[in-house]
């Protein structure tokens, strides 16, 4: 099954943000048998030359790629897309329009206006006939929902044909609302829940990133069925923070 029929059959999906721009990350990671990694091509040093050797890593590690490209731009789409990315998710997408032209970039024509070249994942060229035909219903398109504009006309991008998924960004959400820190935490859960609501009227999939898996259950119940959970360079320092943490006190009852 390919993500977007595993996402659209009920499957709860879990992935993280792969930030580090190196393949040995993607492998670490997919290692701990993920779902999906995201190549975060929008806040990382990932240009476009090595996002394909990080989709490699990925499809060596047997795991799906996805990649969050730096905005809603036709050429970073397509490279993603020839590299042999799954999924796209498309950053800060305020409006039905944007929407549209989201879908629209990573889609082949008539549904789009995606170019057809010789890509690593049309075997360059030498399987682009079978990758034509089967790449439009297979990519997953997803746009995050992270802006005040976004979320007040999220019904209206909801509703967009070719959109597969909404995906909220908490972080840059609760800064476009207004709702940062502990005072805010009810009016972003709101504004979650709200997007929530938009998805189920369309029929839309529904994604969030999570720094941590503490509520991970809660979002299920309302609905999300997609997790980013934390990042490579977020396990790293977790990681590192504890075993530190644990070797100081170790030493001082030595």
């Amino acid at each position: 099954m390919t993500l977007k029929s595993t996402l659209l059959a009920g499957e709860r999906i879990i992935g993280c943000f792969a930030s580090i721009p190196h393949p040995v990350a993607i492998e670490v990671c997919a290692a701990q048998h993920l779902d999906v990694l995201c190549i975060d091509a929008e806040h990382s040093q990932i240009d476009r030359e090595r996002i394909e050797d990080l989709v490699r890593a990925c499809d060596a590690g047997r795991v799906a790629a996805m990649v969050r490209v730096p905005g809603n731009q036709p050429e970073w789409i397509a490279t993603a897309l020839d590299a042999g990315a799954e999924a796209i998710l498309v950053p800060r997408v305020s409006s039905a329009r944007e929407a549209r032209a989201a879908a629209s970039y990573g889609r082949y024509p008539p549904a789009g206006i995606r170019g057809a070249g010789p890509g690593r994942a049309s075997r360059y060229g030498y399987a682009i006939g079978p990758y034509l035909a089967a790449a439009n219903d297979r990519l997953l398109m997803a746009v995050q929902i992270e802006t005040a504009e976004g979320l007040a006309c999220v019904d209206e991008i909801a509703a967009v044909d070719g959109i597969d998924m909404l995906f909220v960004g908490p972080f840059d959400l609760a800064l476009s609302i207004g709702a940062v820190g502990p005072a805010g935490a009810a009016k972003l859960d709101q504004a979650i829940e709200r997007v929530a609501e938009a998805a189920k009227r369309s029929g839309k999939a529904l994604g969030i990133f999570r720094q941590n898996a503490d509520d991970v259950g809660r979002w299920a119940h309302a609905g999300y069925r997609f997790f980013l959970v934390g990042s490579d360079t977020l396990f790293i320092g977790g990681a590192a923070a504890t075993m530190l943490a644990a070797a100081r006190v170790s030493g001082d009852a030595a």
